[in-house]
């Protein structure tokens, strides 16, 4: 008995296409199930996550009582955070600081000197706030609600009240 045949059959019972093709399909099961490499592994699992604080910066907000919207801060104690226009999830106000105008005011020997703002009706507030959070650590930086988080990032607040911009001007990372 011949080991093929002249129709193709192994030992005159299989077809040598029908062997192929069921290998090909036990090579692919195989390749799935036992040997899934690291595409296994969950991201979720190798990314820790820590508490951070960030500084942002909010230069020139219009508002006709600071008084109001720093108590807002104080009783809220969180604010929703939109970064690049996609919700990043509520982060704790930690601390408002308000910073004081000044004007820069030549002085008779050509000098420049900061001096604070004289004018009684000031509608322009300077502040910086820090905000706490928990955020994901991974090689390329932070991750705040799917979203990077570096200095420089502009953050979109918003609140019950208010909604304003804010740059990063400090990231802190809590051990």
């Amino acid at each position: 008995m011949k080991l093929i045949d002249s129709k193709g059959r192994l030992l005159g019972k299989f077809s040598i296409l029908d062997l192929g093709a069921a290998l090909v399909i036990l090579l692919v099961i195989v390749g799935i199930f036992v040997v899934p490499g690291t595409s296994g592994k969950s991201m979720m699992a190798q990314v820790q996550t820590k508490s951070i604080e960030v500084d942002a910066m909010v230069r020139g907000l219009n508002v006709m009582n600071p008084e109001d919207l720093l108590r807002d801060f104080k009783e809220e104690k969180k604010t929703n955070i939109i970064v690049r226009n996609k919700p990043a999830g509520q982060v704790e106000i930690v601390n408002v600081r308000e910073l004081a105008r000044t004007l820069a005011v030549p002085q008779p020997d050509g000098s420049l000197k900061s001096l604070p703002d004289p004018r009684p009706d000031n509608f322009s507030q300077d502040m910086i706030l820090t905000l706490g959070g928990k955020a994901e650590m991974t090689p390329t930086g932070v991750v705040l609600g799917n979203q990077k988080i570096k200095i420089g990032t502009v953050l979109e607040l918003e609140g019950k009240t208010y909604n304003f911009n804010a740059s990063v001007i400090a990231l802190r990372i809590k051990s």
